[in-house]
């Protein structure tokens, strides 16, 4: 039998309530927030007022893909760059290769889900899951 350590709604929450309270400083720029487990299910989602219907979209694919990864978006982005690869070269649609997406790892390396955040530019999406990242870390050991 196999023990697994998992996501749970706390951390996830956690994590959403400490990027929505930086992205709150300025409400003119709305954002998408999707924490997902290890197999890519979304675990919270939430979106701030007047967030367009694409970046919604999008955070959802970059914690999917984040997770069922076990990488960082960007990260893969310039991997699939570099090899000349696109998106649907492996068969999955919900594959979102942009950054904003952070993998979530226990201490010990394990995959147990992924962050996404859409709405501003990538490398600000990026930051902002970051911070929702950082601020669970304690709980993932």
């Amino acid at each position: 039998m196999y023990g697994k350590m998992e996501l749970g709604l706390n951390e996830a929450q956690v994590s959403i309530n400490t990027i929505l309270t930086k992205a709150m400083e300025n409400e003119e720029r709305p954002i998408a927030i999707s924490v997902a487990d290890r197999n890519g299910k979304m675990i919270a989602y939430v979106r701030m007022d007047r967030c367009a219907p694409l970046p919604q979209k999008i955070a959802i694919a970059k914690a999917y893909t984040s997770a069922i990864m076990g990488d960082d978006t960007g990260a893969i982005a310039q991997r699939m760059k570099e090899a000349n690869r696109k998106n649907s070269d492996l068969g999955d649609p919900g594959l979102m290769f942009l950054q904003g997406g952070v993998v979530i790892k226990h201490s010990d390396g394990t995959v147990l889900g992924g962050i996404g955040v859409s709405g501003l530019a990538a490398d600000e999406d990026e930051e902002l899951a970051r911070i929702g990242l950082n601020s669970i870390q304690h709980l993932l050991n």
